[in-house]
């Protein structure tokens, strides 16, 4: 059962009498399988329970917002954040400008899932709640349909997604004041709505979505982002990661020669470009721990990693071999994978800073800095433009590329994926 109860007015009127508020949350929380209350909602049930809590200014407050509601007998909460704004270091926005996101936080007693949207400024926004429920009700029912394992995870950000478009995508002609959403925007041959392919349709794929979440939660990551990454797996990443860089830009310069138009021929290069500078960062990385340049680029003495040659020889090979966008599809996963990671960690309670010691936090900022989150803005509107040009079968022949390079991604993240070079060379000695 996922239910939307209809509590409070946007005007902040209450619409349920106290004693419906009290069934409510004696007798049908309890039964239900998700509560997607808004703020006000979630505040008048936990008043009603004689339950303290915090006016929310920001995204941990909005978590424990949940888990207080979750306390109160439903097996999972989704606190809707769209009555506050975050700007975009998650703190509640207090100017018209500084509103960047919206935030929606599913709790279900163990696990949180952040679902982030752009913030928007809509009158059509009339039944949203109501139509959330449903799209998250009929993503579970689908998920079943399929024999898939189900998740409201997944259900959830698909919901979302789902009635963001349809805010997006509605027609303020229609009627006068606060109009309905677009309902029927997803109503087309491709199995996903124009500009949505990724998040959608590609990341929540069935044969996409366990190497994603191992790929962007991976172990390695994390560990970097705590500071418990052990220093010598760490150098040995820095070294192999500069040397698959290079194959990296040599990648993006291919997509450039195989480009039809200027814009993704400059998109290219301005890729290649943020490379260079992900390269110098890395250099001045690896002299702080002790990795000179010299023996970077010294094939004799730094060698490739399997791991480093066989991603880097496969994405070549894509975009030798298929075409333009093929060679795109190899590449999304180290572009994008690599910002949703650092984005995860930086926002994680557990992760330490470079202030309070951990000598791998610049990894995280670098990720996370306006720069590279633009290259990923570009290279995922490029293939958003190009995906609805592609047929259904030849779609999923580009998701099995996807999946093959996320694979790798993993690999290289794994830590015996780079032997220790420098414990060789003494051995050797």
């Amino acid at each position: 059962m996922v239910r939307a109860q209809v509590m409070v007015a946007t005007s902040g009127a209450q619409l349920l009498p106290g004693d419906a508020v009290k069934n409510l949350r004696e007798r049908l929380l309890p039964m239900s399988t998700l509560v997607t209350p808004n703020i006000p909602e979630a505040a008048l049930l936990l008043r009603d329970a004689d339950i303290h809590y915090k006016s929310p200014s920001g995204l941990d407050d909005l978590k424990t917002l949940a888990k207080l509601v979750h306390q109160l007998g439903p097996q999972a909460v989704l606190v809707k954040g769209g009555h506050m704004p975050l700007t975009k270091n998650y703190v509640k926005a207090t100017r018209d400008e500084d509103k960047a996101l919206t935030v929606d936080v599913l709790y279900d007693g163990n696990d949180y899932t952040i679902v982030e949207s752009q913030y928007l400024t809509s009158k059509n926004t009339h039944g949203t709640g109501c139509s959330l429920a449903s799209a998250i009700a009929s993503n579970m029912a689908l998920q079943k349909s399929r024999s898939q394992a189900p998740s409201l995870a997944t259900a959830t950000r698909l919901a979302v997604h789902y009635v963001t478009t349809g805010i997006k995508m509605a027609d303020s002609l229609i009627g006068n004041g606060s109009g309905p959403i677009n309902h029927f925007h997803n109503l087309q041959i491709l199995p996903f709505s124009p500009g949505h392919f990724i998040d959608t349709y590609l990341l929540t794929h069935p044969l996409v979505a366990r190497s994603w979440e191992a790929f962007t939660h991976h172990p390695f990551a994390t560990a970097m982002a705590r500071g418990t990454l052990p220093e010598g797996l760490f150098k040995n990443y820095l070294v192999q990661d500069y040397l698959y860089l290079t194959h990296f830009a040599r990648t993006h310069a291919l997509a450039a020669y195989k480009s039809q138009t200027m814009a993704a021929i400059t998109a290219s290069a301005n890729i290649i470009l943020h490379i260079r500078r992900e390269m110098e960062l890395h250099l001045s990385y690896c002299a702080e721990f002790g990795i000179s340049r010299a023996r970077l680029e010294d094939p004799a003495v730094t060698k490739e990693s399997p791991a480093c040659v066989a991603y880097s020889r496969y994405c070549l090979d894509v975009g030798a071999s298929q075409d333009w966008l093929a060679l795109q599809m190899s590449l999304a996963p180290c572009l994008i994978g690599y910002g949703v990671t650092a984005a995860r960690l930086y926002r994680e309670r557990e992760s330490v800073t470079g202030d309070k010691g951990n000598r791998y936090w610049r990894w995280v900022e670098n990720y996370v800095a306006e720069d590279y989150q633009e290259a990923v803005r570009v290279g995922r509107e490029l293939i958003e433009a190009n995906i609805v040009k592609q047929s259904p079968s030849r779609i999923e022949e580009l998701i099995a590329i996807f999946v093959r390079s996320t694979e790798m991604e993993v690999r290289f993240w794994d830590f015996d994926a780079h032997p220790d070079q420098e414990q060789s060379q003494t051995a050797a000695e």
